[in-house]
């Protein structure tokens, strides 16, 4: 109990451990703000440092022209900010920011925003579709980062068996040994050829532009990628090498490139970015190592169970079994820290999808405990000596007499009826019962092997999926101020209908926010944060504390926004201001928010 206690806690963790996507914390012009006059520049700050793109901003202009702007660079000594020039004497109205950069765990992240130069344009430009994730390439690159941590395992995994549980007969070794190399290899040289297209979310064909190829090479994860592939084209050599030298110095050997290829993911991904990043890094290391050993070695175990020319003695199996335990042990504690990391708090698990793809990878590992409780009960029963009856000489007498013969009898039946053998059949019992645990012990470790390749696939969508840590910290950011308005209030209200393409996000704007004349402008945005347009748009006001209201705001459609400049709110005080949003002619959505109203 104590140990699926642990891992419900381990499961937290990933094979490739999850900590934080970068998130949009604040902008300056702030999102969906009005300034007086044209900023010089436009910076964006994020939840952590970033790596930016030659095309990271696009800006539009009222016109649904493109802005020329500056290269975009990182602001002095802050790698979470980024900024570009803007040019001078840009025209009055609401500009579109579609920004993409590189999260420091290697994922681009993208979004888009607006502000407004003296006031709001009547028409909004639209941010680039092209801008989003290309799902072509987004599929291909997940499925090679899927298939390389399969090959990891099964390599490392591999030779961690062969070399530390040692069976009499390593051939059906071979097999795993380079399935899990040429695999890795592949699976690394094609995510190296898509990272320039993953990064800037265009085509899988954009591939074969060489300037953004070897722009990559330069980034954190295109160094990672080249370094596994660099130690990858060595490790054949290195065997002919070590072939004769002593076994530990061929152990030695082994685990330094073992240790080398985990690195290439831990200084690119998760760990890398986010709290406690050296602590994060060994937990990374241990983490994948323990997985690998773990789950390899499974694959190897039951390679050797039914492919050796003679069954493994118990003694190898009873050394995996302690590797097995040693690697859960390990995975234990590196989880509960990623797990930390990863989700923030327990209230995360059903409110986040972080959460809820981290209970699906529960559900999976609970299959996968039980299985390896049952692979361990067989092992024990196999490592058990048999016991053989044998007959007990029958005492002397107390006289010291000799017993008195016995009449001859048949070899196989005694005088008094009983069957007695030389111990043949005791023996073809025994060889009977070892078959049969030796069968049922390659069908529990069959099983953990395939809930094992789901587990990894729960983890490759878990590590594509914003941390829910990443995700409260950019939901606390502050709330957009508007520029050059004294006393204004922006508010930003998420919106889901429940339907298709009903889910988004409302942009308002109250001019002054306080008791008498108001104007209140609304952009609403779609999923993929570009600006879109609803059929209808309701607003109102309700003071319960003074039983006025409600009072209909007349939002009216302004092309692109909608907006009033007639809103009355006769008293100070705590209004709730209700946005009903009609995302189709069927489907609506209400939401509510506190507004407070000064004099």
């Amino acid at each position: 109990m104590l140990l699926g206690t642990l891992l419900v806690l381990f499961v937290l963790g990933g094979a490739a451990p999850a900590s934080a996507h970068a998130a949009l914390r604040g902008s300056d012009p702030g999102d969906g703000s009005v300034v007086e006059s044209a900023p010089r520049r436009l910076t964006l700050t994020f939840t952590e440092s970033v790596g930016l793109l030659d095309d990271s901003f696009r800006v539009y202009g009222p016109d649904n022209r493109r802005v020329h702007l500056g290269e975009p660079r990182h602001a002095d000594g802050a790698s979470d900010t980024a900024r570009a020039d803007l040019p001078g004497g840009l025209a009055d109205g609401t500009y579109t920011v579609a920004w993409r950069v590189v999260s420091a765990d290697s994922h681009p992240v993208s979004g888009a925003l607006t502000f407004s130069i003296g006031a709001p344009s009547p028409t909004a430009p639209a941010a680039p579709a092209d801008h989003a994730e290309h799902p072509v390439t987004k599929s291909l690159y997940d499925t090679g980062r899927y298939l390389a941590y399969i090959a990891a395992a099964l390599l490392i995994g591999t030779a961690a068996f062969a070399a530390l549980c040692r069976p009499p007969d390593p051939a059906p070794l071979r097999l795993p040994l380079l399935t899990g190399w040429w695999t890795l290899l592949t699976a690394t040289a094609a995510l190296l050829v898509l990272r320039a297209p993953y990064e800037n979310g265009t085509s899988p064909a954009t591939a074969l532009d060489l300037p953004a190829f070897t722009g990559t090479l330069t980034g954190r994860p295109g160094i990672a990628l080249l370094t596994r592939l660099a130690l990858l084209s060595a490790a054949p050599l290195l065997v002919p090498l070590l072939r004769h030298r002593a076994p530990r110095v061929r152990l030695a050997a082994g685990a330094a490139v073992s240790l080398a290829l985990a690195l290439t993911w831990a200084a690119a991904e998760h760990a890398s970015a986010g709290i406690q990043v050296p602590l994060a890094m060994t937990s990374s290391v241990l983490h994948l190592l323990a997985t690998a050993c773990w789950l390899g070695g499974l694959t190897a175990l039951l390679l050797t169970l039914h492919r050796a020319k003679t069954p493994p003695p118990a003694a190898v199996v009873t050394r995996f079994s302690r590797l097995a335990f040693v690697s859960v042990t390990v995975l234990v504690v590196t989880g509960v820290h990623q797990s930390w990391r990863g989700l923030g708090s327990w209230s995360a698990l059903t409110q986040t999808s972080y959460g809820r793809t981290l209970t699906v990878k529960l559900a999976a590992t609970l299959f996968l405990l039980a299985a390896a409780v049952l692979s361990r009960r067989w092992t024990a029963l196999l490592a058990a000596p048999a016991v053989v009856e044998e007959r007990v000489p029958e005492p002397v007498g107390a006289s010291g007499a000799p017993p008195e013969p016995r009449p001859a009898a048949s070899p196989a039946h005694g005088t008094d009826g009983t069957y007695e053998t030389d111990g043949t059949d005791e023996m073809a019992r025994t060889g009977e019962s070892e078959d049969r645990r030796r069968r049922a012990l390659r069908r529990s470790v069959l099983a953990e092997v395939v809930v094992a390749a789901v587990v990894l696939l729960v983890t490759t969508v878990l590590t594509g999926t914003l941390p829910a840590r990443a995700e409260a910290e950019a939901a606390r950011a502050p709330e957009p101020q508007v520029a050059g308005l004294p006393g204004a209030e922006a508010f930003t209200i998420p919106y889901d209908a429940g339907t298709p393409g009903g889910r988004g996000t409302v942009q308002l704007t109250m001019d002054p926010g306080r008791v008498g004349e108001n104007g209140l402008q609304a952009v609403v945005f779609g999923p993929q944060g570009a600006l879109t347009f609803v059929p209808e748009l309701r607003a109102s006001f309700t003071l319960a504390a003074k039983d006025v209201g409600p009072i209909d705001a007349k939002l009216t459609d302004r092309g692109g926004y909608w907006a009033t400049s007639d809103l009355t709110l006769p008293l100070e005080g705590t209004w709730t201001m209700r946005l009903t949003i009609r995302v189709s002619e069927v489907d609506q959505v209400s939401e509510e928010r506190q507004v407070e109203i000064t004099r």
